[in-house]
């Protein structure tokens, strides 16, 4: 019967699961029922924001996000869908309730759990607010604590109405608790244990009871605390050994039906071989040395067969045929034997419902782990197109980057180009740029390219700030170099125009001019194969220590200006 009642809670449980929240009656949350989250005032720091529940305000305690962005504790959340018709978000409401969408409708299947949240509110520095309390540590341990506070007030557990710390509650049992009295057998007298402990009255039915007493008294010392705050499973009768506090109990009770289901599978076993036994016994279909049948208190509870000795612990069935029992004796014997297989077959048959119950749960479970699986693996599937098109998008970026970066280079080409075979070179920064000549880290500069004509000949400057050639370490060396152009085809060659360098004085006092011709059997003039042909023109064009006397104005500001004058009509 004990474990039909069991397996008839777990039922009820199912179908409470399964039943929607207009199934349920509405009722007003208790102490024990809301506000659900932590306190805040447990905390080391003040919490965050994020860490808030939207309805009740305490730290989150099993947080959900819901589809409008805004989160709420699991039991809250189902509070307020269990108390209304409509359950709308009240931080919606408060935010900017021109805004309310579909996605501000509450519903515990559309909130999803946010495990983020859940892991950090977990490592968040809490300590335990009961006076004379210093424990302090991480969230994820206070309710460990809050079921072992020593300095907890806890009601007395025999109804006595005090409330007492959890480290003083043997002591009030012993000394102060009003209901904990012991009757002497003796005198009659009701005794409290520490007055039971000096009473007089002798007798060895009060000194046995004097003894049991105390042992009961130690033993509720030494265990109150776990006996009050930890409750066995239901299902302990069956084999379950899980022990825990009622709202772990709660989570246990859901998350084992397919563990509570083998061990009821199994002890249904056991149950009808045991009845198979019993009932071979009562009509005598087994010999005598195989009548001994082990039915233990929790196999059979109720069973109890006429005409059955109990030898140590063991139901011995007498079911010889040459009984002394009277005729009438054994009709009756027979009628009891056969009511009582009649009753526990149909407990078997209970349990067998119950069973093939509980399979069709584990059935719909399985039908739903499968369902999930398949919609990860849609979700899956979805996120991999996503990263593909992602990765599709970051290469088209690359190449625009790369098309603007090349635009921009040609924008800056078409600025300092030149069309009409004059061209005027501004460099900067000249100190450190013959420096760096010098060192040899950037021996020469080239010059942007410029053109003799709109479709003419392209060519660009060249300058050794610290010479080359013969005019290595003194003189500056400028070069004329002939570039490889879009319209060489329909060019003469090779190159015959005359090439002027002035170096100009900003002060306008004594430019520094040279002119020369192309040498026509040279290579440098010959229409170019590669990007650009061998420079020439005036390895000793300016002594370096003209450049650098302050009697002429050739480097001004640390720049000087280069002028190349290419005569096209000669």
């Amino acid at each position: 019967m004990h474990f039909l009642i069991l397996a008839l809670s777990l039922l009820q449980m199912a179908e409470k699961s399964s039943r929607g929240p207009q199934d349920v009656p509405s009722s007003s949350p208790d102490e024990n029922e809301f506000p659900f989250g932590y306190p805040t005032n447990i905390c080391e720091d003040a919490p965050d924001q994020k860490y808030l529940c939207s309805n009740c305000n305490n730290i989150l305690k099993k947080a959900l996000q819901t589809l409008c962005g805004h989160r709420y504790c699991s039991a809250c959340l189902s509070w307020i869908v269990r108390n209304n018709k409509n359950p709308i978000c009240q931080k919606c409401k408060e935010e900017d309730p021109s805004t309310l969408s579909e996605g501000s409708l509450l519903a515990e299947e559309r909130a999803f759990g946010d495990a983020a949240i859940n892991k950090e509110i977990s490592e968040l520095k809490v300590h335990c607010v009961t006076p004379g309390c210093s424990w302090s540590g991480i969230m994820k341990n206070f309710e460990e604590h809050q079921s072992l506070c020593e300095y907890a007030l806890i009601p007395c557990h025999t109804g006595c109405g005090h409330m007492v710390m959890r480290k003083n509650l043997a002591d009030h049992l012993e000394d102060g608790c009003v209901n904990n009295v012991t009757v002497c057998e003796k005198c009659k007298r009701s005794l409290s244990s520490s007055e039971y402990q000096k009473h007089s009255c002798e007798g060895s039915l009060c000194r046995e009871q004097k003894r049991v007493q105390t042992e009961t008294s130690s033993k509720e010392k030494n265990h109150s605390t776990v006996l009050i705050n930890k409750d066995g499973c239901r299902f302990s009768e069956v084999g379950c050994s899980f022990r825990g506090s009622k709202e772990k109990m709660k989570e246990h009770e859901k998350t084992a039906v397919g563990a509570h289901m083998l061990l009821l599978l199994q002890h249904i076993k056991q149950l009808k071989a045991s009845l198979c036994t019993v009932s071979k016994a009562a009509n005598g279909f087994i010999p005598p040395s195989q009548l001994n049948v082990n039915v233990t208190e929790k196999s059979i509870p109720d069973l109890q067969i006429p005409g059955s000795l109990e030898v140590n612990g063991d139901l011995e069935v007498d079911c010889f045929p040459g009984s002394s029992v009277p005729e009438d004796d054994s009709i009756l014997q027979q009628l009891v034997r056969e009511k009582v297989i009649s009753e526990l077959e149909n407990k078997l048959h209970v349990f067998e419902n119950i069973v093939s119950v509980l399979n069709k749960e584990v059935e719909i479970s399985n039908l739903e782990i499968t369902a999930f699986r398949r919609q990860s693996e849609l979700d899956q599937n979805i996120i991999r197109g996503l990263e593909l098109k992602i990765a599709e998008l970051h290469r088209c970026l690359t190449q625009k980057d790369a098309g603007l970066s090349n635009l921009h280079k040609s924008l800056l080409f078409s600025e300092q180009a030149s069309y009409d075979g004059v061209f005027l070179w501004k460099i900067t920064e000249v100190g450190r740029k013959l420096q760096d000549s010098v060192t040899g880290r950037t021996v020469s500069l080239y010059s942007p390219a410029f053109y003799t004509a709109k479709y003419g000949y392209k060519v660009c400057l060249r300058i050794y700030l610290n010479g080359d050639g013969t005019g290595k370490g003194t003189h500056v060396s400028l070069f004329f170099v002939v570039m490889k152009g879009d319209y060489d085809a329909l060019l003469p060659w090779p190159f015959r125009h005359k090439v002027t360098f002035m170096l100009l004085d900003q002060n306008n006092r004594e430019h520094i001019i040279d002119a020369f011709r192309p040498d026509l059997t040279s290579a440098s003039f010959q229409r170019p194969v590669n990007d650009m042909n061998v420079a020439s023109g005036c390895p000793m064009f300016l002594p370096l220590t003209k450049l650098q006397s302050p009697k002429y104005a050739y480097v001004k500001e640390d720049t000087l200006f280069l002028k190349c004058i290419i005569e096209t009509n000669s």
